[in-house]
């Protein structure tokens, strides 16, 4: 299986490579009357497959610098004053954008795609955040629904993430450097420590980095403690990170540069479950645990190419061709004292392993008096997910009513192999001199999931044979236009097309036992479908900075799950009465629609002074019943002052987040709330290269709640147990040479 999915690669591979490597070939001289205005170029460097994603206006860009300022270790700190409409669904584990989260969302490093894992049921769920943000060079955040460059899953936007090169460490004029930093954070009493270290000899360049932190339960606002169902704090729990980076890359005077990555990401974390134990119950205190895991390998071979003159087939060219392993699970250890007694563990495993490639080349051309900038690229990948759940219990002692729940050594879905494709291209087109350009744009796309029976699937209680594999293609398109009102300001406006296939948990999921429930997938799921439109305005004077967005997307065939009547259960065959809490199936809605606005300014003074603020708000209706959807973030506000030298600086940040609608879906309407965060650094002049962080987060110490994590949370606890942190510090200390 693995020699066939690394053939049908090398296949696609070769194809994509003589595709994008051949700008050594000559292009005919094209020459057209006049000299209309040749479009600005992408300059793209080593490591940039796929940052084509982020060519787009809807993109906006963190860099490592602001990163390391901010002191941002992960996609919450990100979103809380830098990009107030990236959310993190602690709950599900993924990147929430403008209302959508999990396989809505595509995050990509490098070029290369980080799928979204889930069981969908046992709590597997997330590992697109398997990454260390001290290993970053920059995050590219687009919003919207845009297929055209990244493909199925970029409904409600895309993450694009890019690690450090070695470039990015060494100071002009040298030939070595490198870094080492330490961070504390209050917040989990975390401490951690990263270095780094790049050198350059000749045309080659190598990088080494890593960090490694370790961490407790993060904190809340909760003040019981103890055991079982009052307790408001959080449980105890520790956690271990570690990442490791290597790049070598090998530049030509011909402008060719090839490289070699390798890279792994690990977070582990056990958890004492105190909520879920009492002195008399089935759980006693100390002898129930509960773990969390996710694990990123990858190695992939790189190729970027700058023409060093206009006669070359291509202006810039990259690809990246690549095997990824992911791993996300979640597990429980324990005894059990009064129901089925006897030891109990279940671990839940959900693993994607994938190769494959994607690159682009682009070529700016003057044609019939205009300037052309045409961009072709696409992507390939073919792999195979598969869940499977092991552990033990008492049952086979002990054979009872409560056994019908604990079944495992099993897998809820069968092994899915998946293939995908998707090619593109756009011209942008300049109108002259007028400072207009439109650009049209197609992608399609195919992808095939193909399921395979297992032992494992077959002991499955509800097995019934080998569901129906799915295949379908897809077109996307796109029309944007911008026009430069000069060279401080311009508009745009973009309609566009997006889509997800259905995920393997969501077509292949079977997940219960007769005399309990059921959770099943459905292998007849449409793929999702979205059209976007956006409409904005940005401003950079050097001082001034402004940008500001409308959006309206409309979605069909949204993907959901659903409770089935007893008549829809007979229509699958199921016998009413065999599942008595019920059977869950995921079905599609017909038309959900998200609208919405976002504002951003920044403003500094000559004096060192400087103010900024932001806004981010989006709504999401469900058009057949008129349910203001959960997903959604409420409205978010950000205003900030600041002042800075050469050496020092201080930044105050005020954040006010509305409440949710109560007309809401989401299972918990979120009250609004306000922080103020403080932040300041100090780079003393003579320790050349250290420079200290510090901040103060949630300063007055207010009592607030994620809505976004919360909305599909059945509350058990307290309603302070799932509260946010109060008042936390960070310090972080990083020196360069």
């Amino acid at each position: 299986m693995v020699a066939g999915s690394l053939r049908r690669t090398l296949f696609a591979g070769s194809a994509l490579a003589l595709l994008i490597s051949t700008p050594l070939a000559q292009a005919q001289d094209s020459t057209g009357a006049g000299s209309p205005t040749l479009l600005d170029r992408l300059v793209l460097r080593s490591g940039d497959s796929g940052q084509g994603v982020a060519d787009t206006p809807l993109a906006t860009e963190t860099t490592s610098e602001e990163l390391s300022r901010e002191q941002i270790t992960s996609i919450e700190d990100l979103g809380r004053t830098l990009e107030p409409g990236v959310n993190f669904n602690s709950a599900n584990g993924s990147v929430n954008i403008r209302g959508l989260d999990g396989p809505r969302v595509l995050t990509t490093v490098d070029g290369i795609q980080v799928p979204y894992l889930e069981d969908g049921a046992r709590g597997a769920d997330g590992g697109i955040n398997s990454f260390d943000f001290n290993s970053l060079d920059a995050i590219n955040v687009v919003r919207g629904g845009d297929s055209s460059r990244g493909g199925s899953g970029a409904l409600g936007g895309a993450l694009v993430v890019r690690t450090l090169e070695p470039e990015d460490l060494i100071k002009e004029g040298r030939t070595t450097g490198g870094y080492i930093k330490t961070i504390f954070d209050s917040k989990d009493m975390s401490v951690g420590g990263f270095a780094g270290v790049a050198s350059r000899m000749g045309g080659t360049s190598v990088l080494f980095q890593g960090g490694y932190r370790i961490g407790n339960e993060t904190d809340n606002k909760g003040e019981v403690g103890g055991y079982g169902s009052t307790r408001s704090q959080p449980n105890p729990s520790d956690y271990d990170e570690n990442n490791l980076l290597f790049k070598v890359r090998q530049a030509t005077e011909s402008g060719h540069t090839f490289g070699l990555t390798a890279e792994r990401y690990d977070i582990a974390n056990q958890t004492d479950l105190m909520s879920e134990q009492s002195p008399t119950g089935n759980y006693r205190p100390g002898n129930w645990m509960g773990s969390e895991g996710t694990r990123r390998e990858r190695i992939s071979f790189d190729y970027n190419y700058e023409a060093p003159g206009s006669e070359s087939f291509f202006d810039t060219a990259n690809a990246v061709v690549y095997w990824q392993r992911l791993r996300r699970s979640s597990g429980s250890d324990g005894y059990r004292f009064t129901s089925v007694v006897g030891d109990y563990t279940r671990l839940s495993e959900v693993t994607n392993d994938s190769y494959g490639l994607s690159g682009l080349g682009e070529k700016t051309l003057d044609l019939g008096g205009l300037s052309h900038r045409f961009t072709i690229g696409g992507n390939f990948a073919t792999g195979t997910t598969s869940q499977y759940t092991s552990g033990q219990d008492s049952c086979a002692a002990a054979p009872s009513f409560t056994c019908n729940f604990l079944h495992t050594n099993q897998s809820d879905m069968p092994d899915v192999e998946s293939t995908q494709f998707g090619i593109f291209l756009d011209d942008e087109i300049a109108l002259g001199d007028s400072g207009f350009s439109l650009t049209p744009g197609l992608r399609y796309d195919w992808y095939d999931h193909s399921p395979k029976d297992t032992p494992a699937y077959q002991v499955n209680p509800n097995y019934g044979g080998l569901p129906a594999g799915q295949s379908e293609g897809q077109l996307s398109p796109k029309l944007l236009g911008k026009y430069k009102i000069n060279p401080e300001f311009d508009i745009f406006a973009q309609w566009a097309m997006a889509f997800r296939a259905p995920t393997p948990s969501e077509l292949y999921l079977d997940y219960g036992a007769p005399g309990t429930y059921l959770r099943i997938g459905n292998a007849n799921m449409k793929p999702e479908t979205s059209n976007g439109f956006e409409i904005g305005a940005n401003y950079d004077n050097g001082s001034l900075r402004g940008r500001v967005t409308g959006f309206y997307n409309r979605y069909k065939n949204f993907i959901d799950t659903r409770g089935l009547s007893a008549t829809e259960q007979a229509g699958l065959g199921i016998t009413p009465g065999t599942y008595p809490f019920g059977v869950t199936q995921s079905i599609n809605r017909a038309n959900v629609e998200i609208y919405g606005a976002e504002l951003s300014l920044q403003k500094q003074f000559s004096n060192g002074f400087s103010l900024s603020g932001a806004l981010a708000y989006a709504r999401g209706v469900d058009i057949e019943t008129g349910q203001v959807l959960g997903s959604v973030a409420p409205v978010k506000t950000v205003l900030g002052v600041g002042y800075s030298t050469e050496t020092w600086g201080t930044d105050v940040n005020w954040i006010h987040v509305g409440s949710v609608s109560t007309n809401s879906t989401a299972n918990y309407k979120a009250s609004s709330y306000n922080l103020v965060d403080a932040t300041a650094w100090w780079k003393p002049e003579q320790l050349n290269g250290l420079s200290i962080q510090a901040g103060v987060y949630n300063l007055f110490d207010e009592t607030y709640y994620d809505s976004v994590s919360l909305r599909d949370v059945t509350m058990s606890q307290p309603t302070e147990y799932y509260s946010e942190p109060g008042r936390t510090f960070k310090l972080s200390i990083t020196k360069t040479f």
